[in-house]
């Protein structure tokens, strides 16, 4: 089985910030044995290894990746529901599964539409909005070790917390897959929960420009956005990269912006924050590569 390898892919073409360099090596991988095969591959020529998934939590250098990018495609992107169960490959979009449980009248995905990434990195970051998250529907998350074997973590296991996960610090491993429990509901208030929850993003998030969502966490006690609009920073810009002007949590690219811009833009909002209201911001954005 050949995998097929990209040589120096610009890192841009797959994140929505729509910023980033080239990765030494790219290969989108179908199965779980070219999976395998890819990370044999990272370890035959001694470089590091990168999953990505929509591309939409991240902040990608400028000098790109200096290793594997690995994206997961074909049987990862497979759902699958049996009663109050979805099983959901790790490539597939969260707005999809959310309309897979709809579509089989289950709720307690209704949150996760809208939210612009996979499964795997929403398992990975515990993602959430509008008062639910991850964790309040995973039954178990199949991953597979970096010895190659595949273990499968229940919901206590993974360690979930706010935007972290017990593989974000403790553990390695690649999700694979995952078992969601979810009950029965009435469709049309799913679909009206999803349709408002929708219509909040569009009216209150800059979605018409490239962006890695919010930008940062929130600050126990606090809302990051309230605060960085407090500071007079809405519409701060640094070359391309901007805050927007229509949620300050959010950091845009509003044309042209490199990854240095925003990662200066970030650094500026949060010693600003910390100047005036001593809270510190911690960025939700996972930094990739090489940053001075």
């Amino acid at each position: 089985m050949a995998l097929q390898l990209l040589e120096n892919e610009m890192l841009s073409r797959h994140t929505t910030f729509k910023v980033g360099g080239p990765a030494t090596y790219f290969v989108t991988v179908k199965t779980l044995e070219e999976l395998k095969e890819a990370l044999q591959f990272s370890k035959e020529k001694s470089l590091p290894y990168f999953l990505l998934g929509n591309g939409s939590n991240l902040l990608v250098s400028d000098a790109g990746y200096q290793g594997v990018i690995i994206k997961l495609g074909g049987a990862f992107d497979e759902v699958t529901v049996s009663g109050e169960h979805i099983t959901a490959g790790a490539a597939a979009l969260l707005t999809s599964v959310s309309q897979t449980a709809f579509a089989n009248a289950l709720k307690g995905l209704e949150f996760a539409y809208g939210i612009p990434g996979t499964i795997g990195g929403g398992l990975y970051m515990n993602a959430g909005a509008y008062g639910g998250e991850m964790k309040d529907v995973v039954e178990s998350v199949t991953i597979l070790s970096p010895s190659g074997e595949v273990e499968v973590l229940s919901c206590e296991e993974m360690k979930f917390g706010y935007r972290d996960s017990i593989l974000k610090k403790e553990k390695e491993g690649i999700i694979v897959s995952c078992s969601l429990k979810l009950t029965a509901g009435d469709p049309t208030e799913i679909k009206t929960i999803m349709d408002t929850n929708m219509s909040s993003r569009k009216e209150k998030q800059p979605l018409e420009y490239p962006s890695a969502g919010s930008t940062f966490k929130r600050p126990e006690g606090y809302f990051a956005g309230k605060l960085i609009s407090d500071a007079g920073l809405k519409g701060y810009s640094v070359g391309g990269a901007q805050v927007s002007e229509k949620h300050a949590g959010f950091v845009i690219n509003k044309g042209g912006a490199t990854a240095a811009e925003i990662d200066r833009l970030m650094q500026d909002v949060a010693e600003k924050v910390f100047a005036l209201y001593g809270v510190q911001l911690e960025p939700e954005v996972l930094k990739v590569g090489s940053f001075s």
